[in-house]
């Protein structure tokens, strides 16, 4: 996409924000209707790109993608009015006589810049998000992932005026070019890398960012667990869109008393979810291009496998893969992003949070135990964004609770009422009253205006 016209469409956007009909929530709400409308009416383009894309199937689109921005959609068109209304706060005496209260605004001019993984769900997600509190939108999604933003730009273009929403195609020069731009907030999910180069370009013009990044979440199993139903929940999890979901368990950190029976119990469930030849399985997922696959096929060692390794160039598929492994190995260092899964051991509980808290803090932690005491101190001790007790990655599938990640991982977090508020500026307001007006906080001071001071604000 031409730079000048992105330039054109970002002045357009700035120069209408004094008339944006999205400061109104009832426009709102028909902008999300429609929205939601138009994704019904797209469905089959949207499974068709997805599977373009990344191989996936139609249940897997609609469960992880479109269904997630559904549910969204819909959550905020019930609750968007309650969200927008100003809240009244407690006024202290001192203010007396008066009312306070809280005013959501929107930030203005938003730029949503998406990654591959999810091409549909993180782009549309953040946008209703975005929408619900009354911003206008420049929408960027991956190049990677290019039939769904093409998708993405036709359902935008269907939906909304470019004064609302804009969708930038191109690759990392239009994306350098946009974070160049003035915007109000910058909301960005994708690799920390990349995060730390956004919130570079965001200081410069102290534009508040929201960063949903990633890490090497661990995935902690300990000798009272439920091995076969756990395994099931892990294998899930794990291998879920071939293993490329940024809340994915990144490695398995058991028990050493079970760890030769958990893993027999997660190669079983392999073969149950995905075949004995998952590769041939028209309904697994490939990885996103060359350059990723290349990056996940080097992490495979022969000596370290346990399970699985085959991969398939031509077709950009690696299969669910066991490796044997350490702290100190390869695949332990970054994010593997891919259908390879690490197993290390810890002797007791205290050794697995001492080592997961020396690490950078993850997105996600997941831990498998039936002992009530243990789930409460792994809750109470170890530092990550979100996660589950005894399951993996549907913490995020809900509009009741916001998602994000904490230091490395990420900053602020969104979904429903959360996502509302990581697009408002809530201005504090006090609305004095004339017919009365307290004389101690004016010069001349005295012993007696001093008292009263003292007497109101203690």
């Amino acid at each position: 996409m031409d730079k000048n016209f992105i330039l054109a469409a970002h002045q357009k956007q700035r120069d209408n924000l004094k008339n944006n009909s999205l400061r109104f929530y009832k426009n709102r709400i028909a902008a999300l209707k429609l929205l939601r409308k138009n994704i019904s009416l797209m469905e089959n383009e949207i499974c068709e790109a997805l599977k373009a894309d990344l191989n996936k199937s139609e249940t897997e689109s609609y469960m992880c993608e479109i269904g997630l921005v559904q549910s969204e959609i819909s959550y905020m068109i019930k609750h968007c009015k309650k969200f927008a209304k100003p809240k009244r706060v407690h006024t202290p005496l001192s203010q007396f006589a008066s009312k306070s209260f809280s005013m959501p605004c929107p930030y203005g001019q938003v730029l949503i810049v998406s990654p591959w993984n999810y091409p549909f769900m993180l782009s549309i997600e953040p946008l209703v998000d975005a929408i619900a509190a009354g911003n206008c939108v420049m929408l960027k999604p991956s190049e990677s992932s290019s039939h769904v933003s093409k998708v993405i730009a036709a359902l935008v273009e269907k939906t909304f005026s470019p004064e609302q929403v804009f969708v930038v195609q191109g690759g990392r020069e239009q994306t350098s070019f946009i974070l160049d731009l003035p915007f109000d907030h910058i909301f960005f999910t994708g690799s920390m890398r990349v995060g730390k180069l956004v919130l570079q370009k965001a200081a410069e013009r102290y534009t508040p960012v929201t960063l949903e990044l990633g890490g090497k979440s661990p995935c902690i199993v300990d000798e009272t667990a439920n091995l076969s139903l756990a395994a099931k929940r892990i294998v899930f999890g794990k291998f879920l869109n071939c293993g490329q979901t940024c809340v994915a368990p990144d490695y398995l950190y058991c028990s050493s008393k079970i760890k030769d029976k958990l893993v027999e119990e997660i190669k079983k469930q392999i073969v149950l979810q995905y075949s004995e030849k998952p590769l041939e399985n028209e309904s697994y997922p490939k990885i996103i291009n060359q350059r990723q696959f290349d990056s996940v096929a080097k992490l495979i060692e022969k000596d370290k496998l346990l399970f699985g390794g085959q991969i398939d160039s031509e077709t950009l598929k690696i299969e669910p893969t066991i490796l044997d492994s350490t702290f100190d190995s390869a695949e332990m260092q970054d994010e593997i992003f891919g259908p390879v899964f690490p197993v290390v051991t810890f002797e007791d509980l205290d050794e697995a949070i001492e080592k997961v808290n020396g690490r950078n803090k993850p997105l996600a932690l997941y831990f498998f135990s039936s002992s009530k005491k243990r789930q409460k101190k792994i809750l109470s001790h170890c530092n990550f964004g979100g996660g589950c007790i005894n399951d993996t990655i549907i913490h995020l599938a809900t509009s009741n609770m916001g998602f994000g990640g904490v230091g490395s991982s990420g900053m602020g977090a969104y979904h429903g009422k959360i996502g509302f508020d990581t697009f408002s500026h809530y201005k504090s307001v006090v609305d004095k009253k004339t017919w009365l007006d307290l004389p101690m906080r004016y010069q001349p001071y005295s012993k007696s205006k001093l008292k009263l001071i003292k007497m109101f604000l203690k």
